[in-house]
């Protein structure tokens, strides 16, 4: 599992320097301010989430039952959160109205807060 979460890590890492590189650059041009932040919004969260996976994936302080349940918190959290933020931020760009996909943002946001508070509960549990 270590292997797998780690991989992902470098995955959405990869991913999000390569998105952010993109918005800073070429969306620049065709997005408004407020886009362009909520955008970077998204970048932050998932390269943020992806640390948080390299930790999850590199520590001995949580269980590998626990691992497995941050993995896919985390995982399921970024796509909803970040993914529909740059859909939602990039309309412009696709002529695409993506506001219906708007409620699956704060639920992504819940995944990774699960995800943060699972953490947070077995390092306290763990026994010194």
């Amino acid at each position: 599992m270590d292997r797998k979460i780690i991989s992902t890590a470098a995955i959405l890492g990869f991913i999000a320097i390569i998105l952010g590189a993109f918005g800073a650059h070429a969306l620049k041009k065709v997005l408004t301010i407020e886009q362009l932040t909520s955008f970077e919004t998204g970048v932050k969260y998932q390269i943020y989430h992806a640390l948080f996976l390299l930790f999850a994936g590199s520590t001995n302080l949580i269980s590998e039952k626990a691992k497995k349940t941050l993995y896919y918190l985390v995982v399921f959290g970024v796509i909803l959160f970040s993914g529909s933020i740059y859909l939602l931020a990039t309309k412009n760009v696709t002529n695409v109205d993506f506001s219906v996909i708007g409620f699956i943002t704060p639920i992504g946001g819940l995944l990774m807060i699960m995800a943060w508070g699972l953490l947070f509960l077995n390092i306290l549990k763990r026994k010194a």
